[in-house]
């Protein structure tokens, strides 16, 4: 039986907007040029992969020469952009397609770059975009808020390299990600006051 060479996938952080786009570090477990690329999240993990769910309220061909989409999605925390082209064509082919507003699931690797006045922008080049429902957004937010306070409370633990890491790199603001956890918690009970069906998850 032939060994299979493919790297297994790594997993995909479920991560608000405000999180990743403080998310400014990169960093390589190896000296290998194909080793991936991650970055820090400032509540103490390494992310080569993200998930979010959120409003896809944009889209735009912001390409030269070729094709080149920009989403912008909305959870509710803030905004986080998307990027995609030939290398990406079902997602580009997504976002050319898409009408907005629209619920959203985007899974895909965070890019970081530098900008002329050397502001670090984070984005997700993405490797799949899907229609989404309110029902799955309502999801995402509540598991995103679990996660993202399991990682502050692990944050602090000298055992978490990328805690520790995390703490060096990152003026880190726990309180201000607490705060848009519980913000995003209370969007969903604004949801839940307006009248609709019943849905069992």
């Amino acid at each position: 039986m032939a060994e299979n060479t493919t790297p297994m996938r790594e997993t995909a952080r479920r991560v608000f907007a405000t999180e990743l786009n403080d998310a400014t570090f990169t960093f390589k477990e190896s000296d290998d040029d194909r080793a991936p690329v991650y970055v820090l999240l400032p509540t103490g993990e390494q992310a080569n992969r993200v998930f979010v769910v959120g409003t896809l309220t944009e889209t735009e061909d912001v390409g030269n020469e070729s094709e080149y989409w920009q989403g912008r999605v909305v959870d509710p925390t803030g905004t986080v952009f998307v990027y995609a082209g030939q290398y990406q064509p079902e997602a580009a082919g997504a976002l050319r397609e898409l009408e907005t507003p629209t619920y959203v699931a985007v899974v895909g690797k965070p890019r970081t770059y530098e900008t002329d006045d050397g502001t670090i922008n984070v984005s997700i080049r993405p490797e799949s975009i899907t229609v989404a429902d309110e029902a799955t957004r309502s999801r995402w937010v509540a598991e995103t808020a679990e996660r993202t306070l399991d990682r502050l409370e692990d944050l602090d633990s000298e055992a978490n390299e990328y805690g520790v890491r995390a703490r060096e790199e990152y003026d880190v603001d726990a309180d201000g990600y607490r705060s848009a956890v519980v913000e995003a918690l209370e969007s969903l009970d604004e949801h839940e006051e307006e009248p609709e069906a019943a849905e069992e998850a």
